[in-house]
């Protein structure tokens, strides 16, 4: 089965594991994915990822998600550039989420970085999704 949009499908696991408070979820991988979590690891936003082959050229990733107080770190995640809507943004031009307190996680010719990390590079791109 093809998924025509995979950082959404990442997001969307993510989201229903934590709803029902679970440790870990999996998730087919690809570069494109553990892009975007190693930001959301380097941010803080989950404890960590790894990647482990299940057959021949077949690999999965293994999220360890975080909670405080009993309550997901992760309270709204929303893709915000879509298969059939790309959206871009200069560098005076990538949003704030929830006033600077959450993250855009944007594209750029330069990898994949936070919103605070295109605005220290200088450096505009796609905005993939909002996390806060």
């Amino acid at each position: 089965m093809s998924i025509s949009d995979p950082i959404a499908d990442m997001l969307t696991r993510i989201r229903n594991a934590q709803k029902v408070k679970k440790a870990e979820v999996l998730s087919p991988a690809s570069k494109e994915r553990i892009n975007v979590l190693e930001v959301l690891k380097r941010e803080g936003y989950i404890r960590g990822y790894s990647s482990y082959e299940i057959r021949p050229n077949i690999k999965e990733i293994k999220i360890e998600l975080k909670y405080r107080d009993d309550e997901p770190v992760i309270h709204e995640v929303k893709r915000i550039s879509k298969p059939g809507r790309r959206v871009y943004a200069s560098i005076k031009d990538l949003p704030y989420v929830w006033n600077g307190l959450g993250i855009s996680i944007v594209s750029t010719s330069k990898g994949v970085m936070s919103d605070s990390e295109a605005r220290k590079a200088n450096i505009g791109g796609e905005i993939l999704c909002n996390v806060f």
